[in-house]
C-alpha cells in the first residue's frame, strides 16, 4: 500500500457526507438515488461525492440500464484500518511507558543535599 493511496483514503473520508455514504454502503450495495434519499442535497451533489470515493478506490459503481449501483471496495479501507492499528499500538506503548514513569516513586532530586 502506497502512502498516496492512504492520502486519497483519508482525504475522501475527511467529509462527513462521504463518510455517511460509506457507512450506508458497508451494509450493502445501493443505487445512487437510494444513497441520495436521506441526504439534504441534490442528486448531482451526491454524484460528485461518489466520484471522489470512486477516485480514491473506496467505492465502485456499475450501471445497468438507468440505475447506477454502488458498492464498497474493502481493500483500501482494510489498508487504512491496518495503518491506524499500527499507530494505535505505538500510541498505547508510549502511554504505557508514561504511566509506568509517573507511577514510579520520586527519587532524590539532583543537586539536593541531605
Amino acid at each position: 500500500m502506497l502512502d498516496h493511496d492512504l492520502d486519497l483514503l483519508f482525504r475522501a473520508l475527511g467529509d462527513r457526507t462521504r463518510r455517511a455514504l460509506v457507512e450506508r454502503l458497508v451494509r450493502g450495495p445501493a443505487s445512487v438515488s437510494e444513497l441520495a434519499e436521506p441526504l439534504t442535497m441534490s442528486l448531482a451533489a451526491v454524484v460528485q461525492h461518489l466520484q471522489v470515493l470512486e477516485a480514491a478506490g473506496i467505492v465502485r459503481s456499475e450501471k445497468a440500464g438507468r440505475v447506477r449501483t454502488c458498492r464498497i471496495e474493502p481493500e483500501l479501507l482494510r489498508a487504512g484500518e491496518h495503518w491506524l492499528g499500527r499507530q494505535r499500538t505505538t500510541w498505547e506503548s508510549r502511554l504505557d511507558r508514561l504511566g509506568d514513569f509517573l507511577a514510579e516513586p520520586p527519587g532524590p532530586s539532583e543537586g539536593s543535599t541531605t
